[in-house]
């Protein structure tokens, strides 16, 4: 091997964390502009209706539906993944994405074409959630399996950084726009978040030809031992990991929508606070966010993941208090201290959970695995989320308990299961250490 080769081979691991970084926070950018969308104007312009409630409810459902499809994504792109390559499933999925993302942002509304307005915005949020599902698992395996030994877990993190990152940037443009008058806004400026996306995507893309393959799928195709049939492996040899890891992922995933697009639709509607109020303090939230994650996954490389995973999650059961009492005060400064408290928590949990649960499956199955994990967790916390908040919200209107107390519930699902998964991890160690002791003698 050649001293430039050794060199370019050095990079690929830093290479391959930038990558995962940049190619998921241009999906969660997508995922999350149309999350903003579905708060701020679907249910005007594609489910008008004279009860706003119903609306919003109808917007937050094809919100929904997008989730609903991560677990069908998860199937597709971790079978491909574990059968030909993380990386072709991985350019894929981006450009799957972005395409879909475009055309949301060209689509004619309600009052154009009637019913076929909304038929053909939720058919695009089904591509979009195939594709975001099959991200996911394909981006931290990209940087955890190029990680240096023993850095999985600070490695995989920056696939879970693209999540701030492509907040940050779908609350910027909408910023832009919500100045706007609300005609305008809701004739053509929301569409231009949408159509921004065309950029991001030939930026990813390019970005994500400079990775080589995974140094540890490779190794197994090498040896010829990848999986035939993936997922059944999966359920044949790990369905009980799989049901513990999907309960692990709940507040990680749950809490991103409770804080942010939920959020969005109960201060708006229940607090009285102004769009431009809310999007300012969840931008300063998720700057805040975006520094808290790296730190939160250094501290969780020197202390052990799972220590750290249940005190995130403990302190992520108790946040969710301060945070409303903070958020009725109506104020920039309280609202966004009470917020940041309870992302800060769950932000924490969710830098190091990828590198943790993807540490937990075989390398034949583990694209497989970690994909239909997480995308099962996000079809049930959170495409329900905002629909359970939304309820709460209008069940018991003028108080905030409920909605706190549904909040500490998401996080002690997490606490639990990863309580279980490492005693599980435990259990298999001591199993390890006992049969080499046995075949030592």
């Amino acid at each position: 091997m050649t001293a430039s080769t050794q060199q370019a081979s050095a990079r690929q691991p830093v290479r391959a964390a930038l990558a995962a970084f940049i190619g998921t926070m241009i999906e969660w950018y997508d995922f999350y502009i149309y999350a903003t969308a579905a708060a701020l104007v679907f249910g005007e312009l594609y489910f008008p209706s004279e009860d706003r409630f119903v609306s919003t409810m109808a917007s937050f459902a094809t919100f929904a539906v997008g989730f609903f499809a991560r677990p069908l994504g998860g199937l597709i792109f971790g079978h491909l993944g574990d059968r030909i390559g993380r990386k072709k499933a991985l350019m894929t999925t981006l450009m799957m994405m972005g395409v879909a993302t475009v055309c949301v942002g060209l689509l004619p509304s309600y009052a154009k074409v009637g019913m076929l307005a909304p038929v053909l915005l939720v058919l695009l949020r089904v591509v979009q959630g195939v594709a975001v599902g099959g991200e996911w698992g394909g981006a931290v395996l990209m940087a955890g399996e190029h990680a240096p030994a023993g850095r999985r877990n600070f490695f995989a993190s920056f696939a879970q950084l693209g999540s701030p990152a492509g907040l940050i940037l779908s609350l910027l443009a909408f910023r832009s726009v919500t100045s706007l008058d609300k005609a305008d806004f809701l004739s053509w400026g929301w569409r231009l978040p949408f159509l921004a996306s065309a950029a991001l995507l030939v930026v990813g893309l390019m970005i994500r030809l400079g990775v080589n393959e995974s140094p540890e799928f490779e190794k197994l195709k090498d040896q010829r031992r990848t999986a035939k049939l993936p997922v059944a492996e999966v359920f044949r040899s790990a369905w009980g990991l799989v049901l513990l890891c999907i309960g692990a992922n709940t507040i990680g995933i749950a809490g991103v929508y409770f804080t942010n697009t939920f959020m969005i639709a109960y201060t708006t509607q229940y607090v009285g606070i102004t769009r431009s109020l809310i999007l300012d303090c969840l931008f300063a939230v998720a700057i805040i966010q975006f520094l808290a994650q790296p730190l939160a996954a250094w501290i969780a490389e020197r202390i052990g993941g799972a220590r750290f995973l249940k005190c995130a999650a403990l302190a992520a059961m108790l946040s969710p208090y301060p945070m409303f009492v903070l958020v009725q005060s109506g104020k920039v400064v309280p609202m966004v201290i009470g917020i940041a408290i309870a992302v800060v928590c769950m932000a924490s949990f969710y830098s190091v959970i990828a590198g943790f649960v993807s540490g937990v499956f075989a390398t034949r199955v583990r694209y497989s695995a970690i994909s239909l994990s997480y995308q099962v967790c996000g079809a049930v916390a959170g495409g329900l989320t905002p629909l359970v908040g939304t309820w709460l919200a209008h069940r018991y209107v003028g108080q905030w308990w409920p909605l706190a107390v549904f909040y500490t519930c998401l996080a002690g699902v997490s606490l639990v299961c990863i309580i279980a998964l490492d005693a599980r991890r435990a259990s298999h160690a001591h199993d390890e250490a006992a049969a080499e002791a046995l075949s030592s003698h």
